[in-house]
């Protein structure tokens, strides 16, 4: 802006100068010229009365300097010329001034000489005896006058013209610098050229309209990036060439990808083949809904392509973590799997020894051993049946029993008990150690959990063994741990115990009974109390189960 305001000042001053030179010389020469005019009729007048008094005697007093001086007969012969020889001079009679002045008394003429750049001012003044006298000067034109002095001209406009330069630098930055300085972040607060007040007063508008449309976007950003980053689901935005727009933290939790830096392509966040067929199809523009394996988790990954003008330009992706609805499918069909073969093993029983005793093939006195194997296994099935509804009523939460203070030591006490016949079977030592601790709980469940415990304990102990039921107090919390000598779990049965039907020694598991749902409904009852277990255990030393309560329980 400043260079073009410096350009119009500049070429405007020299335009200007240009013009008022031209008009200044004009005026001038015209002036001269006027004052020329003058100075010839004057020196015509004094140089008459000369001539009429001394007649050609007149002429001898003439300077070498003087202007020419003609002096003409009646007949317009030259009788006189300062500057030729009369003699050689044609006649002068035709001569523009000559008749005018024969005419009106006075003539004046101008002749140009385009070879000398000149012209001569002639002016003549009829005499009383009717001669004519002539004076004549030379005026140079205005190409022969500046063609005198081109130097100092020269210099004048050099002069000038950086002058001229100087003052439109310093005009142009004085013009422009209110200009810089405006402050168009507050653009009405401004005092400027009135030029420009309609302009400040749109840029003010239309900021004020810019500001409250950053602040909406900038809302809905926040507001979209709350609900993504708190939703479980990875949620990815990639654009035609596969470089990811927008992202959550699940999506990269998910992939298995680190932190991004920048815009990359989502190809780099996985590279499994089956992600990159999923990018590749989607981009073609096809609906894609695939379950993909990712760090060991399932996901299922749907990928949407986005339409503009008949042309795929991205995709929208959204992985969701089914791992533990698929784990709960699997979970649920073996559930189902082993609900039937437990209760198809006893039921086959009661049907066989049923059906040997309907056929008549049982001897009276044999009747009362086949009726205690019927009851047995139909007490083997009623209990299966009762840890199947024990499981599920936890699973559904299904418990609505009020909470009370129960003595841990108390209760453990009279588990104990309960169990105490079938220790003796194996020589098996109780003990019970510990305070009598109270703790607002359920009664029932945590009864359960405790019974479930101590019989594990039982079933899985060595012959002259011991079981331990320990109470304490750790940390605010309280703790039971049940604790026995028996064969022990290894590390890789650890993360399976609590399992529903899964036995840590299946071959010794008919002999010991029990439905595999013990530990099962111990995890459980436990997630329903708010409690935490956990195990410790030495293959072929024994097993360490450590409940502890929740503190709010207390």
């Amino acid at each position: 802006m400043t260079k073009r305001i410096f350009k119009s000042i500049f070429v405007v001053s020299l335009l200007v100068l240009a013009g008022s030179t031209g008009l200044t010389l004009s005026i001038l020469y015209h002036y001269f010229g006027n004052q020329l005019e003058k100075e010839l009729r004057t020196e015509a007048a004094y140089l008459a009365i000369a001539v009429e008094k001394e007649g050609l005697e007149a002429f001898e007093s003439l300077p070498a300097q003087a202007e020419r001086v003609t002096y003409v007969d009646k007949d317009g012969t030259v009788l006189f010329d300062n500057l030729a020889d009369s003699r050689d001079m044609e006649n002068h009679g035709q001569r523009e001034e000559i008749q005018e002045a024969r005419e009106k008394g006075f003539g004046t003429a101008v002749r140009n000489s385009h070879t000398l750049s000149r012209k001569t001012m002639y002016y003549a003044m009829k005499l009383e005896d009717g001669t004519i006298l002539r004076v004549s000067s030379v005026q140079y034109n205005v190409p022969a006058l500046l063609g005198g002095m081109v130097q100092p001209v020269l210099i004048m406009l050099v002069a000038m013209t950086a002058l001229a330069a100087w003052i439109a630098s310093r005009v142009s930055r004085h013009i422009v610098e209110p200009v810089n300085a405006l402050d168009l972040e507050h653009p009405e607060e401004n005092q400027v050229y009135d030029e420009i007040a309609p302009l400040l007063t749109k840029i003010n508008r239309q900021q004020k309209s810019l500001k409250h449309e950053i602040a909406e976007a900038k809302r809905q950003q926040e507001e979209f990036s709350i609900i993504t980053e708190n939703m479980e689901e990875g949620f990815l935005v990639i654009d035609a060439h596969t470089e990811v727009l927008s992202y959550n933290s699940s999506a990269l939790r998910l992939l298995g990808a680190g932190t991004q830096n920048g815009r990359q392509s989502v190809l780099t966040l996985n590279r499994s083949e089956g992600f990159q067929n999923l990018i590749e199809r989607v981009l073609e523009g096809k609906h894609m809904v695939t379950n993909l394996d990712f760090q060991g988790r399932s996901c299922q990954v749907a990928a949407n392509p986005v339409w503009q003008e008949d042309k795929v330009t991205g995709a929208v992706i959204v992985i969701l973590d089914v791992t533990e609805r698929m784990r709960g499918e699997q979970m649920r069909r073996e559930f189902t799997a082993n609900v039937s073969h437990e209760l198809k093993t006893p039921l086959t029983s009661i049907s066989g020894f049923a059906e040997i005793i309907n056929d008549g093939f049982v001897k009276p006195e044999d009747t009362k051993k086949f009726a205690g194997r019927i009851f047995k296994e139909a007490q083997r099935l009623i209990t299966l049946v009762n840890d199947v509804i024990k499981i599920s009523q936890l699973d559904e939460g299904k418990f609505f029993c009020e909470k009370e203070a129960v003595d841990l030591y108390e209760a453990a006490r009279e588990i104990l008990k309960r169990l105490e016949e079938r220790a003796k079977e194996n020589n098996i030592h109780l003990y019970l150690y510990g305070p009598h601790v109270k703790v607002n709980t359920v009664r029932v469940i945590l009864e359960e959990v405790l019974y479930n415990l101590c019989d594990n304990g039982l079933k899985y102990n060595k012959q002259n063994g011991s079981l331990t039921v320990t109470i304490s107090e750790e940390a605010g919390r309280t703790q039971i741990v049940v604790e026995d000598t028996g064969i022990g779990i290894s590390e890789e049965d650890k993360m399976r115990i609590f399992e529903r039907f899964y036995r840590v020694d299946k071959s010794h598991s008919k002999a010991i009974g029990g439905t595999g749902l013990g530990l099962s409904i111990v995890k459980h009852g436990s997630m329903f109390l708010g409690a935490d277990v956990k195990v410790e255990s030495t293959l072929g030393e024994g097993s360490r189960f450590v409940l502890t309560m929740p503190e709010e329980e207390k």
